[in-house]
């Protein structure tokens, strides 16, 4: 084990524990990898399946997710949050990352690091959970950067919002309406206020005990676990192997556990996977 190796196992208990400063301060002393060490670990994760490899490929680039995290600081939610679910985004990015495609880790996990963070930001502002079209979405994320003042947009102000963003200047009005809200918590407050406002919760009915809702859900699950079945059944023996061992068991093997068995390359093992995941999903999309 290497040095580099060993002094990032030493960060992780730093940053599972103390104040969110602490934290911040123990993920900027963990190194940048170089060029050579990022593939090296990639080429790890992917062949053998290593997690070690993977946990410091997460670990050299949780200063990012920090540096990322940062810049949403002005939509109201907790720091510590936001950099949970960045890193959820660059784990992500770490199992899906190419080594052979000739681009870095950081260029590459961007794109997933920002999409959960606004994914966390969109599930916690009740206001806007209608905010789910492409042109909703940019505007939300937009619009309050573009107010250069506290009060409501005058219409000149609106067009040119519109203007900017590619949307109708209807669609502005109604977000800018929504951001002016103030949002309610959805099992109310703990108080004994008897003539405020009931909780959005007290008027919805409790379904998880539903009898038509279960058996729904349980016919639901038991026609896709069939469908899935069916679709495996048209593999070859060889290729559910692998996916068996790979994804449906307890104790999944690595790719480096599989080429052995097989005796062929990590990489033959790689590839048979693809193509069984690319058949199973043409099956269940018909």
């Amino acid at each position: 084990m290497t040095d580099a190796t060993t002094k990032d196992i030493a960060a992780i208990g730093s940053l599972s524990t103390g104040t969110i400063d602490a934290y911040i301060s123990s993920a900027y002393q963990i190194p940048v990898l170089t060029l050579d060490e990022e593939r090296e670990l990639a080429l790890r994760l992917r062949d053998q399946g290593d997690m070690m490899a993977a946990r410091r490929l997460v670990l050299s680039h949780l200063r990012f997710v920090i540096r990322i995290a940062r810049g949403y600081l002005g939509y109201g939610l907790p720091l510590p949050d936001l950099i949970q679910e960045g890193t959820v985004g660059l784990m992500k990015a770490v199992r899906r990352f190419e080594p052979d495609v000739g681009v870095r880790l950081v260029s590459f996990a961007v794109h997933w690091i920002r999409a959960e963070i606004h994914e966390y930001i969109l599930r916690n502002w009740r206001i806007v959970k209608v905010a789910t079209t492409k042109a909703q979405r940019k505007l939300f994320f937009n619009l309050r950067s573009s107010k250069k003042r506290l009060g409501w947009f005058t219409k000149q102000e609106v067009e040119d919002v519109a203007a900017d963003l590619g949307v109708k200047p209807e669609t502005v009005l109604e977000m800018e309406s929504r951001l002016s809200n103030h949002d309610m918590a959805f099992d109310g407050y703990d108080d004994d206020d008897d003539d405020g406002p009931s909780a959005p919760s007290t008027y919805l009915p409790d379904m998880r005990m539903e009898p038509a809702t279960a058996l729904e859900r349980e016919d639901s699950e038991a026609h896709q676990r069939k469908r899935l079945f069916a679709a495996l059944e048209g593999l070859d023996e060889r290729s559910k192997t692998i996916l068996r061992e790979r994804w449906l068991t307890e104790k999944k093997q690595t790719l480096h556990e599989l080429a052995q068995q097989f005796g062929v390359s990590a990489e033959r093992i790689r590839q048979i996977e693809k193509n069984a995941m690319n058949k199973l999903r043409n099956q269940l999309e018909l």
